[in-house]
């Protein structure tokens, strides 16, 4: 049962923990004899961490990645025993919160290696990840750092990692060259740290398949329901569904126009439903579906679905309003106080993101204050 908040909400979230917990369960099995992780990063993609983290490790994870150290302590009260990663890793003022939360730091340059170090030298042995740069040039030692320092006969005997990992760059295109050549940077890293667990995959690198997986995989987007391979079905349960209130229902004839701008003409006589959503909400302008440089082929703006088939944006998404074309819907069935879904079991979130030239992950960790949200289902 929905509560009245719930039914009376301009917008709404309604986010389903048993297809979170599915899809991570689909990650895992698609991991073969690695183990999935999950990443909650921010706030859990924006669903909530508070649910979503007790869902994750009711499924089964045991291994949790964040970004910062202050996330990581959050996500310790609600998990107790679960490993925790900190994916930005330590620096000076910071390594308290690591210790007193049993976090384990993601070791990214040369320069937090020398933090860890002199962490260790007042607190004793404690576990880290080595993150290695294999070709993305974002974060990590390079492979040459990396395999000397797994040779170096000075390092402290307490300096033993207990993951040693890299990001994929190109994991969503499965024919990118990239691929293959970070995997193959990768294994000479892992050749180093002979016996030390590896990972490498994000949620696109498991459907690379076994060569990509080795002991851990880091299933992110695919878990929330997004696509992780460009052009291929997305096989994840959609997680999360958007709603929001039609407050009006107009006529506008042909020839006229609406929106900012003009940006709306109209062919012919058209009933358009103005939508209590906007890019206040983390529905982006840039789905309205002109003017937007990144997009590539998408012709459009983005479409909502109402009384059983898909209906377009027009003109321009405002700060708190959108407009929807309801003209070919049956004249009385769009009456003012329906929810017209933005996103979710019937409009994949990704086809959203690709009208206004964006991603998925870029919606969901946008979703703003004002929904009134409501979770269903669990582990």
């Amino acid at each position: 049962m929905h509560s009245p908040e719930f039914l009376a909400a301009s917008n709404r979230l309604t986010i389903d923990l048993t297809a979170l917990a599915d899809n991570w369960r689909t990650m895992n099995e698609l991991s073969g004899k690695a183990r999935a992780a999950a990443v909650l990063k921010a706030d859990a993609y924006g669903i909530g961490l508070a649910h979503a983290a007790p869902t994750l490790y009711a499924a089964g994870v045991r291994d949790f990645f964040v970004a910062s150290v202050e996330e990581g302590a959050e996500l310790r009260t609600l998990i107790p025993e679960a490993r925790i990663y900190i994916l930005a890793g330590m620096w000076p003022g910071n390594e308290e919160l690591f210790f007193a939360n049993d976090l384990v730091p993601i070791i990214n340059s040369e320069e937090q290696l020398a933090v860890f170090m002199a962490a260790l030298s007042e607190h004793g042995e404690y576990p880290c990840v080595l993150h290695v740069d294999t070709g993305m040039n974002r974060l990590g030692l390079s492979v040459e750092e990396a395999i000397a320092l797994a040779h170096d006969p000075a390092r402290p005997a307490s300096f033993s990692p207990v993951l040693v990992m890299s990001h994929l760059a190109c994991a969503d295109d499965p024919k990118h060259p990239m691929n293959l050549y970070q995997l193959q940077r990768f294994r000479e890293v892992t050749a180093a740290f002979d016996g030390v667990p590896a990972s490498l995959a994000n949620s696109g690198g498991v459907f690379l398949g076994e060569d990509y997986h080795f002991d851990l995989t880091r299933p992110g987007i695919a878990v929330y329901g997004g696509e992780a391979v460009s052009g291929a079905v997305n096989p994840m349960k959609p997680v999360v569904t958007a709603e929001a209130r039609i407050i009006q229902v107009r006529t506008v004839p042909s020839g006229g126009t609406a929106s900012y701008g003009a940006s709306a003409l109209f062919t012919r006589d058209s009933r358009i439903a103005t939508v209590a959503i906007g890019y206040a909400d983390g529905y982006h302008r840039s789905v309205s579906g002109g003017g937007v440089t990144l997009r590539q082929s998408t012709p459009s703006g983005a479409f909502g679905f109402l009384h059983g088939r898909k209906v377009p944006h027009v003109g321009r998404v405002t700060m708190d309003l959108s407009l929807f074309d309801v003209t070919d819907l049956p004249e009385k069935s769009v009456r003012p106080g329906d929810y017209i879904e933005l996103f979710g079991r019937n409009v994949a979130i990704d086809d959203v993101a690709r009208a206004g030239g964006t991603i998925g992950y870029e919606l969901l960790t946008s979703l703003g204050r004002r929904y009134h949200r409501t979770y269903v289902g669990g582990a």
